[in-house]
């Protein structure tokens, strides 16, 4: 058994010492000292294809806001055929939708005047008193 474990130990050393020596030479040469997998797994690219929206409409149909590229199109799916209700619609930018949030957010809703007035009771009334 042991006789097996010697050369492995030596494999084990000699490729951690080419990945140190293989650092340590990018490290000398672009002084960046991080170690990152980074070029290994670059960063995922923004998705062209989202769902914005959805509703149902009935029990068996969705009326969907499907966005591809900045373009928004409106679906009806679920039916005996899908259609296509309405294509390319264009989004506004973020410019001017961020202005429009900020005012909705900022504004204060005042709650709607009960349909029905009654006077309170107080604790240990009956409710047909």
């Amino acid at each position: 058994m042991s006789s097996l474990l010697w050369p492995l130990f030596i494999l084990i050393f000699f490729v951690s010492a080419a990945i140190a020596a293989l650092w340590g030479y990018r490290a000398y040469t672009t002084g960046d000292t991080s170690f990152s997998l980074a070029w290994l797994f670059p960063p995922r690219p923004e998705p062209r294809l989202g769902i914005m929206e959805q509703a149902s409409v009935d029990s068996r149909r969705k009326l969907v806001l499907i966005r591809r590229d900045d373009v928004e199109h409106l679906i009806m799916t679920g039916g005996p055929v899908d259609v296509v209700i309405e294509t390319g619609i264009a989004t506004p930018p973020r410019e001017v939708l961020e202005p429009e949030r900020e005012q909705l957010r900022n504004e204060r809703v005042e709650p709607a005047a009960p349909v029905f007035k009654r006077t309170p009771r107080s604790l240990g009334h009956a409710v047909n008193e």
